[in-house]
């Protein structure tokens, strides 16, 4: 499943989002060293993350899975809907659409 937000400006868009999570404005994920986010809630820590990627129309996060554990239809879920609740909340005025698909896409790593 990948998670699209449509935008004119895809690396402003990025960078936006992480500067918010570093100040502290965005509680719900944090970002790892790699560069991916993973979900801060106790009950959603580290079950997944989604690694962003810059294209020229749009910011594209696909989801990884933790080495060695099988990705839930709940983790999958949970992790696509939030990060599309993150945008549309804070963000709304630097995208267009934002989507998700229903299943795994190439660069998921299940």
């Amino acid at each position: 499943m990948a998670v699209r937000a449509f935008t004119s400006e895809p690396q402003q868009l990025l960078s936006a989002l992480k500067a918010a999570i570093a100040s502290g404005k965005i509680t719900a994920w944090t970002v790892d060293a790699d560069g991916d986010l993973t979900h801060t809630s106790e009950q959603w820590r580290r079950k997944a993350w989604m690694r962003p990627k810059v294209l020229n129309d749009r910011l594209l996060f696909n989801i990884i899975a933790p080495t060695g554990r099988e990705m839930t239809s709940a983790v999958y879920g949970i992790y696509h809907a939030r990060l599309i609740q993150t945008l549309l909340i804070f963000f709304d005025r630097m995208t267009t659409t934002v989507t998700a698909t229903s299943l795994g896409t190439s660069g998921d790593t299940l």
